[in-house]
């Protein structure tokens, strides 16, 4: 015990060596300067947003994109645009950012949670299927931690059922499963732009779509309820449009700014680049831990790629003998990593439906939107076990400050190192830990 850190030993990790999240640089500095020479800063037609719109779709291999102010926004936007309305249900995943549920709240629609695949942590589809109901008009699947969902069986729920599918890959750019990417899967998709994502500008979010229909929709309830507006931004004039009187509906401002835009094209460029480096950062910490008795690390499905926004790992509940709540376990090894240099994370101690938003009566879970509505769901706890039983037993190695995408592989053998001190001398550990 003497040379574990957290009893004084000599730490496993050289902390000087992490890279802070996100990475900025000379080109994002100079881009940045650029809008503000333009005098341009804002706008539909703006020549920042637009050409992000535009890369972006051809990137994710889509035909429409639309840039907005927040992921959430986005996931909204998807939601309005697909006729969702009061009291209509939306199946999205019990793990997930509370945003994906939020969303659909937003909307007044009722979202109704599926549980997991304990393997790849996505939606299970068996699950989905499940928890249809007559009032259910879409499925979101969530492509957790930057791992693509089963979107061929998702799709073919959906077709079966007549629902709308809306991507929520707001930590999956640049994932692919059977060889398209992310934000082509479904009839909508939304990925977030907040400086945590692989794909950072501060705050903004990206809607893509190939049905023009729902880009129209979706267009005009980013700004307002105001028709799309071609008129090409004059450099003249540009806070002047002809569209001023073209309102035809509800909406909102959920337009993004030229300066995010600007620094989030910067980021396209440098995108293939991070995920490279993090799914290479990943395959090397997986060679390591699955070595090590007890040590469950994530699996990546033949027909996808993972770009590991988050690396999750478990612990084998079998193999160590744990006990039916394995969370003051997990909790010690936790901490005798982080005191060995680890930057570990749990991201979230509960599924969705569990939080208090779900189970107050000051929250929406046991009254309006959707009571009102005639909507009969109610949010039990543990009736999403598999959910629960990750969340109790894993946690996330790298944080949303020192992500996988920038490190340099000698951090990944350092975090390996640790694991290998940690669980070499876990009995002695956890038996300490217990008296």
């Amino acid at each position: 015990m003497a040379d574990l850190a957290m009893r004084g030993g000599k730490t496993a990790v050289s902390r000087d060596i992490a890279v802070r999240w996100p990475v900025i640089g000379a080109q994002e500095r100079e881009a940045a300067l650029r809008v503000l020479d333009s005098g341009v800063l804002c706008g539909a037609n703006a020549p920042q947003i637009v050409a992000l719109e535009e890369e972006f779709a051809r990137f994710a291999g889509t035909r429409f994109c639309l840039a907005t102010n927040s992921g959430t926004a986005a996931l909204h936007m998807a939601v309005a645009a697909a006729g969702i309305g009061p009291g209509d249900e939306v199946v999205t995943s019990a793990f997930t950012y509370p945003a994906s549920a939020l969303a659909i709240l937003q909307h007044n629609a009722v979202p109704t949670f599926a549980d997991i695949d304990p393997v790849t942590f996505n939606m299970d589809p068996a699950d989905v299927e499940r928890r249809i109901t007559p009032r259910t008009r879409a499925i979101m699947p969530v492509h957790i931690h930057g791992l693509p969902c089963d979107m061929d069986a998702l799709n073919a729920i959906a077709r079966r059922h007549d629902l709308v599918v809306i991507e929520d890959a707001a930590q999956a750019h640049g994932a692919a499963y059977r060889s398209r990417r992310t934000g082509a899967l479904g009839d909508m998709a939304a990925f977030s732009l907040n400086a945590t994502k692989n794909l950072p500008c501060g705050e903004g979010g990206l809607l893509t779509t190939g049905n023009e229909r729902f880009f129209e929709r979706a267009a005009a309830l980013r700004v307002l309820g105001q028709s799309r507006d071609e008129v090409p931004l004059d450099p003249v004039h540009p806070l002047d449009s002809e569209g001023d009187s073209e309102f035809a509906g509800l909406g909102w401002m959920y337009l993004t700014q030229e300066i995010p835009a600007a620094i989030a094209r910067v980021q396209l460029r440098r995108l293939q680049e991070f995920n490279t480096n993090a799914a290479a950062n990943a395959a090397l910490l997986t060679a390591r831990l699955e070595a090590i008795p007890g040590v469950l690390p994530p699996r990546c499905p033949a027909d996808r790629t993972h770009v590991y926004h988050k690396y999750r790992v478990r612990l084998d509940r079998d193999r160590l003998g744990l006990p039916s709540d394995p969370r003051p376990i997990r909790d010690r090894v936790v901490a005798a990593l982080r005191a060995e240099g680890v930057e570990i994370r749990l991201w979230l101690d509960r599924p969705v439906p569990e939080m208090p938003l779900f189970q107050t009566r000051t929250g929406y879970g046991r009254g309006c939107p959707w009571t009102c509505h005639g909507s009969d769901v109610r949010y039990a706890p543990g009736d999403h076990p598999k959910t629960s039983a990750l969340l109790a037993d894993s946690f996330v190695v790298g944080s949303q400050s020192y992500p996988l995408f920038p490190q340099p592989p000698l951090l990944m053998q350092q975090y390996a190192d640790a694991f290998e001190k940690v669980f070499e001398r876990l009995p002695d550990l956890l038996d300490t830990g217990a008296r």
